[in-house]
């Protein structure tokens, strides 16, 4: 169960404010459930939710663990939501130094000439025991024209296809039903093929194949994920408090000039995760010259950089903790006097304790700071959890965008940006 907290910030907005700031959260609710605000054609992730597609989780499951049988490296190729939520996922659950099943690599979320490189060189070296290393491809992209993601997956689709001779079994294209250049290429190669709902943005889609496949393919049970949300959208359809909560809150604070909204966590795992959530609420609320920057905080590491920042610096700050309850393991601190380190207080005591107090203590300080504080907990750092907290966050972003008068599903600056860069290079 999410547990959410506005206490911290609720004594910022008077009474009245909070009221007007509800009834205009409750119209924005009615709006998406209803399905009557603007970009209402864009609400396939509440459906995905509300009918679960069973044998599409199970396909997506059982070629999942045929690929972690074969592959050593996996290469995600998409920008944005094409790769932001699995990113998110697996940095959560799968450790670093996990060393189990292929190696999840990223391609396509830019045009460093050296990182492409370096990726290849790297695909080329092979394995310790001197074998070549096996590698799958899945592009994600709905038109398949996109720039960043098309010239990435031109290189990486030469690389596969020189090297393997069943490259039609190794390169997955997730992309629209129909239409678009990667389905010409589909039927020309035999690609492997998923398919991007039409009615569900980029960044909505970590629950469909767009993210679900990586997912899975790096070990993460993805029908624990699922189950999670399903959860929480039920729950959420009976009980919308904290949600209306929450969306008031930012729309008051956002009308009181709150221009920022730092997303911190204590847990190393969740920082993609925050980068998923800044996507999500700055490429919906970010419109109109309206919104709140959505930004992200790793703590306790940036305390020691943008720490001085949030405690004295302009007034202008929301700050939101994603907080986990239960730690899924821990270490306690070796005793001994010998260390000589004047840490011999700390003896025995685990680095949860000591990171969940230095998180309460940066609480403390920041509301003294005057700063407004959210807290958004999950009980622990798991699929179940993680699967909820995604569509909570989901959630909130339609309700309180359509709280502020705004459309929550376009993105026409993206349009803006993308037709100078296609002027300038001559197309």
């Amino acid at each position: 169960m999410i547990t959410l907290d506005i206490s911290r910030a609720r004594k910022f907005i008077s009474d009245d404010e909070y009221i007007h700031a509800r009834t205009l959260a409750f119209s924005g609710l009615e709006e998406l459930r209803e399905g009557t605000g603007p970009g209402s054609e864009w609400l396939g992730w509440r459906d995905l939710l509300a009918n679960p597609n069973l044998g599409l989780i199970s396909d997506i499951h059982t070629l999942a663990s045929d690929i972690r049988s074969k592959a050593d490296v996996f290469i995600v190729c998409g920008i944005g939501g094409s790769y932001l939520g699995a990113k998110a996922v697996i940095d959560a659950l799968k450790s670093e130094f996990d060393g189990t099943g292929p190696e999840v690599v990223y391609a396509g979320h830019h045009m460093g000439g050296a990182y492409l490189q370096s990726l290849i060189n790297y695909l080329s070296q092979p394995n310790a025991d001197g074998s070549a290393k096996s590698v799958y491809l899945n592009v994600i992209s709905k038109s398949g024209s996109t720039l960043e993601t098309a010239l990435s997956f031109r290189v990486l689709r030469n690389f596969v296809e020189t090297r393997f001779d069943d490259a039609s079994s190794r390169i997955i294209c997730t992309t629209s039903e129909e239409g678009g250049v990667l389905n010409s290429v589909i039927e020309e190669k035999g690609y492997r093929k998923f398919i991007i709902p039409s009615d569900v943005g980029g960044r909505f889609s970590v629950l469909t194949p767009v993210g679900l496949l990586p997912i899975a393919v790096a070990g993460v049970d993805i029908r624990n994920l699922i189950n999670g949300a399903c959860e929480t959208y039920e729950y959420l359809e009976e009980d919308s408090e904290d949600i209306l909560e929450y969306a008031a809150l930012r729309n008051v604070l956002h009308a009181k000039g709150i221009t920022i909204d730092v997303f911190s966590s204590f847990e190393p795992e969740l920082t993609s995760f925050g980068g998923w959530i800044q996507q999500l609420l700055g490429e919906s609320e970010g419109k109109d010259g309206k919104g709140i920057f959505p930004t992200v905080a790793a703590f306790s590491t940036d305390l020691h950089s943008l720490g001085q920042f949030i405690q004295d610096g302009k007034r202008s700050l929301l700050e939101t903790f994603l907080v986990v309850k239960e730690p899924t393991s821990d270490f306690q601190v070796p005793a001994g006097e010998h260390f000589g380190d004047g840490l011999d207080y700390l003896d025995g005591e685990s680095f949860h304790t000591i990171n969940t107090k230095a998180r309460l203590g940066t609480i403390e300080a920041h509301c003294e700071g005057q700063v407004p504080i959210v807290t958004v907990q999950i009980p622990r750092l798991d699929e179940r959890s993680l699967g909820g907290l995604i569509y909570f966050y989901e959630m909130l972003t339609g309700v309180f965008v359509y709280s502020l008068g705004v459309n929550p599903f376009n993105q026409p600056g993206v349009e803006d940006y993308k037709k100078a860069m296609y002027r300038l290079l001559g197309k």
